[in-house]
């Protein structure tokens, strides 16, 4: 299918039940079938397909129609597999780009016959912390860590070490920013209302979070992987992302006018500029060093959740 990310065409030889974790990004909708385990349930297969929810969106308007037939294609897609598959638990977690538009639950009543299971509409502070438990089980931190996750529509920050010390979510992100500050290419105009937008947005923050300690900064979002991507395609890898290293990336973005980056996804690049201008600007405002690559974020965090719900359903049989 056009569009669609499958890393496993048919799963594996397993036994025991299957899980289902399902996410509706404002960017990509993302599905996990797995095995339960601990940590970290075991994951046989992963489907994803940019869908790009929030292209379009304002707060409080419908979906912009091309983006509701996506979505709804998709979600079409994923009730095929878990027909064929038949999973003993299934969750499905819509996050921003529902929370903000006004015709959500027309989208998850159409949505229901397609993929023969309910959506929930999460919160932000809910999102954060599956973000959160995403990457405690994924990701080994030296102590406390401050967690970054850019989505479409919105943007997590949390701050724990076994425990959620802060959270939130902020609703800016690398969909509506693109509209937004780069519709009509990358400039430096652009990259300046950006950085301003995320600096105003986290203003009422900054006493409670001058307040926290952190040894690392982790980031799983697809801004963060394209980095990361990006220096490895250019055979200059790097172990974390830097203050320099984002200049170095905006002042090319500048540059040639688009984000069609020599060794970028091709993927990645309607929300690339956006997603840089937001990382280069937390970068900034929260004075950060490093940005370091996490395991994983919100749908492994949701994996995590199902699998404490499955064991929890065995202990009372």
């Amino acid at each position: 299918m056009a569009g669609a990310s499958v890393a496993t065409a048919d799963l594996p030889a397993h036994g025991g039940p299957l899980l289902a974790a399902i996410t509706l990004g404002s960017n990509s909708f993302n599905m996990l079938l797995a095995q339960p385990g601990q940590p970290m349930p075991a994951i046989l297969a992963k489907f994803k397909r940019k869908v790009r929810l929030a292209d379009g969106l304002t707060a409080g308007q419908p979906l912009a129609p091309h983006a509701r037939q996506s979505g709804l294609d998709c979600l079409a897609w994923f009730g095929e597999i878990l027909s064929h598959y038949q999973p003993q638990q299934v969750v499905v977690y819509a996050t921003a780009a529902l929370r903000q538009a006004s015709d959500s639950e027309a989208f998850c009543a159409q949505a229901l016959p397609l993929l023969g299971h309910p959506i929930e509409v999460i919160s932000g502070e809910q999102e954060a912390e599956y973000i959160f438990h995403g990457m405690r089980a994924t990701t080994q931190t030296p102590g406390a860590a401050m967690m970054i996750d850019i989505g479409g529509a919105s943007t997590e920050l949390v701050v724990g070490e076994q425990q959620i010390d802060f959270k939130h979510s902020l609703p800016l992100g690398a969909v509506l920013y693109s509209h937004r500050y780069f519709a009509t290419g990358v400039t430096a105009e652009g990259f300046r209302q950006a950085e301003q937008a995320v600096a105003e947005a986290l203003a009422p923050l900054q006493t409670e979070l001058q307040g926290l300690n952190w040894q690392q900064v982790l980031g799983v979002s697809g801004t963060v992987r394209s980095l990361f991507e990006l220096a490895e395609q250019r055979a200059e890898p790097i172990a974390s992302i830097d203050l320099a290293y984002l200049q170095r990336v905006s002042a090319e973005l500048i540059q040639r006018g688009d984000a069609a980056l020599p060794g970028l996804d091709p993927e990645r690049v309607p929300t690339f500029a956006a997603g840089v201008a937001i990382l280069q600007a937390l970068f900034l405002q929260l004075g950060l060093n490093q940005l370091h690559l996490a395991g994983g974020a919100l749908r492994e965090g949701v994996l995590v959740a199902l699998d404490r719900r499955w064991r929890a359903l065995q202990s009372a049989y």
